[in-house]
């Protein structure tokens, strides 16, 4: 439990030196997962972090730091850097990716993210691998025709992938009530042959225990699973959003009382897990990380012009040496 712990206060961190960057003009573009920690660090809890696969979305920080990438390489991603372990410096903020890690690089357009899990989930049933793969999305992204062929696939398949939909009310601007006709992201599984389940995710304990039962059953060849969790969407929804102008103030008012980095410090603390000593030393070995992770991103160098259209147009064999 303290160890979920260091992994949400540590996203948020890092999540926070983001926008940081961004504002001091250092960043070009920030999407955030304030207030997604508790669904990634629970359901990523469930995952085998050798052998597993995670395909992300733009959110999600904390997914892709429990699974391996240290701070240093996701503000390596955000400034750009060369050494960017996903692209080079060659996408935007925000597309991770780690073949090392077992980390599938997301792309821009919405929802495509889902069909390679299905892919990669049908790959590991056919080699025998015994992988599990869990992919990441919005709820908006459940309204893109992806979403649903990779649910008819996987679940005409059987195949060992979890789909976790972070529900955080809105599709950038556009509230959920006008995005589905269907009270919850979850009721959509009966239609495709997987159980579906609601959980809230500012108890990472509850999706943890939601996400183990799903891994252990795609494991267990019985097949996906589409877990809903609900979040609350802290910031705006990126750096180029003003959430104001469309978000009620009574609404982001009260968006704090469901933070999970603070209700997850209040059940350990209640429950005599987390002593002051102990979040102390947490909260201090993740600002030695966080600075020493800015100051090695900050220091490495920008891609080279010349490289611009590597990977982009084929190359004659000789035009690396």
């Amino acid at each position: 439990m303290l160890e979920m712990f260091y992994y949400l206060c540590l996203a948020r961190a890092v999540d926070e030196r983001m926008w940081a960057l961004q504002r001091s003009g250092k960043a070009a573009f920030v999407i955030s997962g304030q207030g997604h920690e508790g669904a990634q660090v629970g359901a990523g809890y469930a995952l085998d972090r050798e052998l597993d696969w995670l395909v992300p979305f733009y959110r999600s920080v904390a997914a892709v730091l429990m699974k391996g990438m240290p701070p240093a390489e996701l503000f390596l991603i955000q400034l750009g850097r060369d050494p960017d372990p996903s692209s080079g410096g060659r996408q935007m903020p925000g597309h991770y990716g780690h073949s090392r890690h077992k980390i599938l690089s997301t792309s821009s357009p919405v929802a495509t993210q889902v069909v390679h899990a299905a892919g990669i989930a049908y790959a590991a049933k056919v080699r025998g691998t015994g992988e599990v793969c869990l992919t990441a999305l919005g709820e908006g992204a459940t309204s893109e025709g992806d979403f649903h062929e990779a649910l008819n696939f996987a679940g005409v398949h059987r195949l060992p992938v979890v789909f976790v939909v972070e529900n955080n009310g809105y599709a950038i601007s556009v509230p959920v009530s006008k995005q589905m006709a269907v009270p919850t992201v979850s009721s959509r599984a009966a239609g495709y042959g997987m159980p579906g389940v609601t959980v809230d995710g500012s108890h990472v304990l509850q999706v943890y225990e939601e996400a183990r039962e799903a891994v252990a059953r795609a494991r267990r060849g019985e097949g996906p699973t589409l877990i809903e969790v609900t979040v609350p969407r802290l910031t705006a929804h990126s750096s180029d959003d003003q959430q104001e102008k469309y978000r009620p103030s009574e609404e982001l008012a009260h968006l704090r009382e469901r933070d999970p980095v603070r209700v997850f410090a209040a059940e350990l603390r209640e429950r005599g897990v987390l002593t002051p000593a102990k979040e102390q030393e947490i909260r201090a070995r993740i600002t030695r990380e966080v600075d020493e992770g800015t100051e090695i991103a900050e220091a490495a160098p920008l891609p080279d012009p010349a490289t611009a259209t590597r990977y982009v147009y084929a190359e004659p064999p000789d035009a690396g040496r």
